[in-house]
């Protein structure tokens, strides 16, 4: 067993890695095949479906369901009680199983607000966010920040979190950016 925290009343199921350092709180749930970072934080009643795989240093808040066919590489926050989804056209009926999954990257240092929805299929670029109850329907580039139902960009933001301005140089951190085609990339 490796060098990580897991609350007595969650659970963890066979075939699960989970890195040194991540800490799983109360009453949550990892499933079989379920790939953990190192230095993850899990609040309480988190449930980290199937296969889905996370990277290190991410932070999960309170009731957030993160379903098979979602995949958050390093330093991605989601905030309390927002959703992901891994299906465009759910049938109880009909289930489609994994292989009808829509595949949701959110890249390095991404962060979704508390209670917005991530709808399956799109990628969210590094250092995005998304604000607080804002419904992602399509692809977010590097470093935007979005709004609203649908999401709509309203400006970027630098890796440190700070909403920049026309000059695109942060005021809190120095780092200068430069727009492309591809949303922002940082001016060494």
């Amino acid at each position: 067993m490796g060098k990580y925290f897991v609350h007595e009343t969650s659970i963890v199921d066979d075939n699960v890695k989970i890195g040194d350092g991540t800490k799983i709180w109360h009453f949550s749930h990892v499933q079989s095949g379920a790939e953990i970072g190192e230095n993850c934080s899990f609040g309480q009643n988190v449930n980290v479906s199937n296969n889905v795989k996370i990277g290190n240093g991410c932070k999960v808040q309170n009731n957030v369901s993160i379903y098979e066919g979602v995949e958050l590489e390093d330093y991605v926050f989601c905030g309390p009680s927002m959703v992901f989804t891994n299906d465009l056209t759910p049938r109880a009926k009909y289930p489609k199983g994994s292989a009808g999954y829509k595949k949701t990257v959110l890249h390095t240092g991404a962060t979704v607000g508390a209670n917005a929805t991530v709808v399956c299929g799109h990628e969210i670029g590094e250092w995005a966010m998304i604000a607080a109850g804002a419904v992602v329907t399509k692809n977010v580039k590097p470093h935007a920040l979005m709004a609203g139902v649908p999401a709509k960009q309203i400006g970027w933001v630098c890796e440190c979190g700070e909403i920049l301005d026309d000059t695109l140089k942060c005021s809190k951190c120095n780092r200068n950016y430069q727009e492309t085609e591809n949303g922002l990339k940082e001016e060494k």
